[in-house]
């Protein structure tokens, strides 16, 4: 393959040859080769800006270990990089729950996830996230039943994905938003935040409102890719 070539920092770390070095020293050379193969085919997509981070990826298998993950939730999957992450980390015989509207997306790193040998791990429901969540809630043995959530989807419908993933979620078990510090604009006023940011960054900050008040979760944000917000639910 040809040599990596370290992308611009695409969240808070603004500072290239800072983030240049986390790349080269910490990430690529621990980057499993599917992984780089999805990453350079998501790359021409016109909305590659969604895929998820490579830092931050690395922080959601490292976070997949440390809780011992076999049965996880992705809402929002794109082309598929935290997904094939999570299908290469998890147990040959763990499953994903994976939802994404999207299915012509997530055909694009398919062959990439077939190679790979573990599609088998993977259940891709082609929706809207609410009516499958509320779905899965209509069945009792699946509260409290997953390890592990993924959301990185529609801003909007966060908080609503939250009050359901804490139910399907184990005690202790991790659920992880992407993009909660919305490219930094949820701390910089709203007059000098540009129109196609504004709803996103209304729906970040009354995310991360809601999150710090609700007592049945611990929280941490990390300024990863766009914002990781990794919790933990604790009762």
């Amino acid at each position: 393959m040809e040599p990596e070539k370290p992308t611009e920092p695409t969240g808070l770390l603004q500072t290239h040859e800072l983030y240049k070095y986390i790349l080269e020293t910490n990430v690529y050379p621990r980057e499993p080769e599917p992984l780089k193969e999805l990453r350079a085919l998501t790359a021409s997509h016109p909305w590659a800006v969604m895929g998820t981070a490579p830092d931050a990826g690395q922080m959601i298998e490292l976070l997949l270990k440390i809780v011992g993950a076999k049965k996880t939730i992705e809402v929002g999957v794109f082309t598929g990089y935290s997904l094939l992450l999570t299908a290469l980390t998890i147990p040959d015989d763990g499953k994903i729950v994976a939802i994404d509207p999207d299915r012509e997306a997530y055909e694009i790193g398919l062959p990439v996830t077939k190679k790979a040998k573990v599609e088998h791990k993977i259940d891709f429901i082609e929706s809207k996230a609410l009516p499958v969540l509320d779905k899965m809630l209509e069945n009792p043995d699946n509260e409290g039943s997953f390890d592990f959530a993924f959301i990185d989807a529609d801003k909007i419908n966060y908080i609503n994905y939250h009050e359901r993933i804490v139910k399907l979620l184990k005690v202790n078990g991790i659920m992880v938003y992407d993009n909660t510090l919305w490219l930094g604009t949820v701390a910089k006023p709203e007059s000098s935040v540009p129109d196609y940011f504004k709803e996103g960054r209304v729906s970040a900050i009354q995310l991360n409102k809601s999150l710090a008040a609700d007592p049945r979760i611990d929280i941490s944000t990390v300024p990863l890719g766009d914002g990781l917000t990794i919790c933990r639910r604790m009762y």
